[in-house]
């Protein structure tokens, strides 16, 4: 199948620094990618090369059968793009910045009316269509950089940390509207966060860039069972250190703990694991009390992977989001 993002030995060097390092990967069509990273991992200069805000160094990539050094406009003509950043213009109504946006690409003025009334009412924005940005809160500005994103009817969408510095609620809120668009639209989605838990839940598939290098590429669920599997948690009634040497006899067992009563280890899938095991414990007349299985998170998937855990950048992320917030309010 014809990828909708195909990156060729894509790379950005900023004098003697690498920024991305020879980089190759697919993004298929009608796909949420997700693209995971530290700060300063890659990612940012990985989008501006995609989205040819800027020019690589050395390889390419073709975006949506576009080539992004020979033909950067075609390239923007087929893409949107939301920023980490708020770019409404904050002095017009949320209607004036569809219309801006859509004037910037050549839209005839009747069909950019059709399309933006079309976008206020999937990110359920048409009650506040005539209010001024300014009063806008912090969803419905992400609600309308997404819907600005998509008023040139892009077969691919970037986004930028697109949920960043929102709580829980407006964040879950903000992904139903992108998945609504991605079902309705068909639009391929490649995006960058640093909650886990989002990239977990709504990524088809995940790359993880460190150093502008990929270090790994797959569905969460494969990326969850190249760092160990499920993690078992089994309570024994007798004795503990016989129990332990039986698990740790089994095949695909590692990282066996024992503490107290409670032995903690790895394998490669519980579900099928836990029942020979407490065949072979019931042999020996012990006893299980209690046993729990669970996936790896995320957050051990990226630590494994890059030795940091990502949550420490997500809260300077924030924090940094905060600050920028609070100058803007503060110029007005």
């Amino acid at each position: 199948m014809k990828p909708a993002i195909k990156a060729i030995n894509l790379t950005k060097r900023y004098g003697s620094l690498i920024a991305v390092d020879h980089v190759n990967f697919e993004v298929y069509y009608g796909e949420v990618f997700g693209f995971l990273g530290p700060n300063g991992a890659g990612k940012t200069t990985t989008i501006k090369m995609l989205t040819t805000i800027t020019r690589p160094t050395e390889g390419t990539a073709i975006v949506n059968g576009y080539d992004i050094v020979k033909q950067p406009a075609k390239v923007r003509e087929s893409i949107g793009v939301v920023p980490q950043e708020y770019t409404a213009d904050e002095d017009l109504t949320g209607w004036e910045n569809l219309m801006l946006i859509a004037a910037l690409y050549g839209i005839p003025k009747r069909e950019a009316k059709e399309r933006a009334a079309e976008l206020l009412d999937l990110v359920e924005l048409s009650h506040a269509a005539d209010r001024k940005v300014e009063t806008y809160s912090g969803g419905m500005r992400r609600r309308l950089e997404i819907a600005m994103g998509l008023i040139n009817r892009p077969a691919i969408l970037f986004l930028d940390e697109p949920t960043l510095g929102l709580d829980a609620q407006t964040r879950a809120a903000i992904w139903e509207y992108i998945y609504k668009l991605r079902n309705q639209y068909g639009i391929t989605i490649f995006m960058t966060t640093h909650y886990l838990e989002e990239a977990d839940r709504y990524a088809e598939r995940i790359a993880i860039i460190d150093h502008g290098k990929i270090l790994a590429i797959g569905t969460p669920k494969e990326l969850k069972e190249k760092v160990g599997g499920d993690v078992i948690t089994i309570e024994v009634n007798g004795d503990v250190n016989v129990a332990r040497k039986v698990i740790e006899g089994i095949d695909g067992v590692s990282g066996v703990t024992v503490v107290g009563n409670t032995i903690r280890f790895k394998v490669r899938n519980g579900n099928t694991a836990a029942p020979v095991i407490l065949e072979l414990l019931n042999k020996l007349s012990i006893r299980a009390t209690s046993i729990t299985i669970k996936e790896p998170t995320m957050d051990e998937v990226f630590l494994e992977y890059t030795g940091r855990r990502l949550r420490d950048e997500e809260s300077n992320s924030e924090e940094f989001m905060r600050f920028r917030r609070t100058i803007s309010r503060a110029r007005r």
